[in-house]
């Protein structure tokens, strides 16, 4: 990129450039732009309605407006450092971090007054009088849309943008429209160096082999580490909307690895990446093809009468529903049972709930008639959306803007490789997790021909969430310690869904909370909870000690005679990217 020539006409180069963004916003996802636009109008549409009927609270928000607006005004005329700034960004926000927002009047002046008014649609989306889910929707857009109007976002009004385009002679530019150009060929926002990592070679590295195969997954079997292995084998089930390899980066990372290393035989699924002739896979196929006969085959493959269980996130919820059946079944497969930020109760979604009402799913049903199935780039966009100022707007600023090349990180590699998900079994999951939160109901789901009920199962767990987590948020998963009628360890990490997991003991990085007082909800327990510095991992591998049952020889060989390697980990089926 440093050899082409630069745009000697200025006017030339900013023309094309917005030209680019422009075809950017038409590449978007189609079915998440719409919605995301229908969604904005018809919140603030209630919020007009609402001005009108309570006229006081809006007034003061304007007056309150006007006044720091004055007073940003004044402030501009000042001996510079004489007063302090008006508005300054919130914890966290990194976007006015250079020095030149701070040091040219123009640009400080600029960045407080578009505070200001972000600041201000905030609060009047705060301060409205809507219902309580309407009411999160209209914070939840109100604020994507206000981070998407900030002038860090836009090449004229971002004295960064320009001060290296002009020590670059408007090379930084075309290298921000060439990288423009390749991800709207990619579809996406590359938030990573993807050059830097390729499966098998330096991300999911742990020696392994492939020893089942059906329609929906392969089922890997990892190389003991140790010479002696717990008698019981340990399944993880990764959640079918990522691939399996965020808990198998890199050796440092590698949460399998670490795993085998405490003397675990490790198995773990790999689900497929569906497209359209998988539409009519079901909640239940991934029960009874997916981990049912994932437990069979590991079963027969290492003689034990039960397996421990590792399940993440909606790998989670999948691996409640399959205890709910197994209970029912009279059926001790399952010897424990571990759940990274798995929501089980769906009452409180968080965030993610904007996304999911009657009319969204009813929406994106008819689309899924002709797809057979939900693109994991729409998915990965609505993740994206819930953290859009970290996860979309930096990239825009860092690639298109700036024309620099993302570094090379692993966990946003993971999470530019999303994959499908086949139409019947999205809308039943949306439709009685999220909408009806049938899930938790004695009864309320039938799977696999029996009726589920969570709160009849005695299979001892152990549940991990973090405190940060806005996919999962803490406060609703904390709900899983009573739904069972078992033992119930819950841990909580610091940091997010993924970073929170993420967190080997050798880094010695954050702290978990632990031994909080229960019965008197989440605040409580987490004020009562003892914090332990560094990673939760030991401490969860402390707790499976109790199940691992007696040691034994590592086997020599993966698989068995009826289940022989079919092919080296990670497989075929993760490859596959969209």
């Amino acid at each position: 990129m440093a050899n082409q020539t630069p745009f000697t006409n200025p006017k030339e180069l900013f023309d094309s450039y917005l030209e680019r963004i422009d075809d950017l916003a038409e590449g978007m996802p189609a079915s998440v732009y719409q919605e995301m636009s229908k969604e904005f109008l018809r919140a603030w549409g209630d919020l007009t309605t609402q001005t009108i009927q309570h006229p006081q609270d809006w007034f003061n928000t304007l007056l309150n407006y006007q006044r720091d607006q004055m007073s940003l005004w004044l402030n501009m005329f000042a001996t510079p450092g004489a007063k302090p700034p008006t508005v300054t960004p919130g914890h966290g926000d990194r976007r006015f971090s250079g020095k030149e927002w701070r040091d040219n009047p123009v640009f400080d002046y600029l960045k407080q007054s578009y505070l200001l008014a972000s600041n201000m649609l905030n609060e009047c989306a705060e301060a409205s009088h809507l219902d309580q889910e309407n009411k999160k929707k209209l914070k939840f857009y109100t604020r994507f849309f206000a981070d998407a109007l900030s002038p860090a976002n836009f090449a004229l009004t971002n004295p960064e943008v320009i001060q290296l385009a002009l020590e670059t002679k408007g090379q930084s530019l075309v290298d921000g429209l060439q990288q423009l150009m390749q991800d709207m060929e990619k579809g996406r926002i590359s938030m990573t160096d993807e050059s830097a990592f390729q499966l098998g070679v330096n991300l999911a590295t742990t020696k392994g082999s492939v020893i089942f195969e059906n329609e929906i997954l392969q089922l890997i079997q990892y190389a003991p580490t140790t010479a002696k292995v717990a008698h019981r084998p340990l399944l993880v089930v990764p959640p079918f909307i990522n691939k399996f390899y965020i808990l198998d980066l890199q050796a440092e990372n590698s949460f399998v690895k670490y795993a085998t290393d405490q003397g675990n035989t490790v198995f773990i699924i790999s689900w497929i990446n569906p497209d359209k002739k998988h539409s009519a896979l079901t909640w239940d196929d991934y029960l009874q093809s997916g981990l049912f006969t994932a437990l069979d085959v590991i079963k027969q493959i290492s003689g034990a009468e039960q397996v421990n269980t590792v399940a993440w996130c909606v790998g989670g919820t999948l691996l409640a529903s399959g205890l709910a059946v197994l209970q029912a079944r009279n059926d001790q497969t399952i010897a424990s049972a571990t759940f990274f930020t798995s929501l089980l109760d769906f009452s409180e979604p968080g965030e993610i709930g904007v996304f999911v009402d009657e009319s969204q799913v009813a929406q994106r049903e008819v689309q899924l008639e002709h797809t057979g199935m939900l693109n994991g780039k729409d998915l990965a966009m609505v993740f994206s959306m819930l953290r859009a100022n970290d996860l979309i707007w930096s990239y825009v600023v860092n690639n298109y803007l700036k024309g620099k090349t993302p570094p090379p990180f692993d966990i946003l590699y993971w999470n530019s490789d999303p994959t499908n998900l086949p139409a019947s079994m999205y809308i039943s999951y949306v439709k009685n997790m999220y909408l009806e939160n049938k899930l938790v109901q004695p009864g309320g789901l039938t799977m696999c021909g029996v009726p589920v009920d969570l709160s009849k199962i005695t299979t001892p767990s152990y549940f991990l969430s973090t405190i940060e987590d806005h996919i999962a948020p803490w406060t609703s998963t904390f709900k899983t310690v009573d739904l069972f009628d078992a033992p119930v360890t819950f841990v909580l990490g610091a940091s997010g869904h993924i970073a929170g997991v993420i967190n080997p003991p050798a880094k010695n990085k954050r702290n978990y909370w632990i031994d909080g007082e229960r019965g008197k909800g989440a605040e409580h327990w987490l004020n009562s909870a003892t914090s332990h510095p560094g990673s939760w991992w030991t401490h969860w591998s402390e707790w499976l000690e109790q199940h691992r049952a007696n040691e034994k020889e590592a086997p020599a060989v993966l698989g068995n005679a009826a289940y022989p390697p079919l092919e080296p980990a990670p497989g075929r089926y993760v490859t596959k990217r969209v």
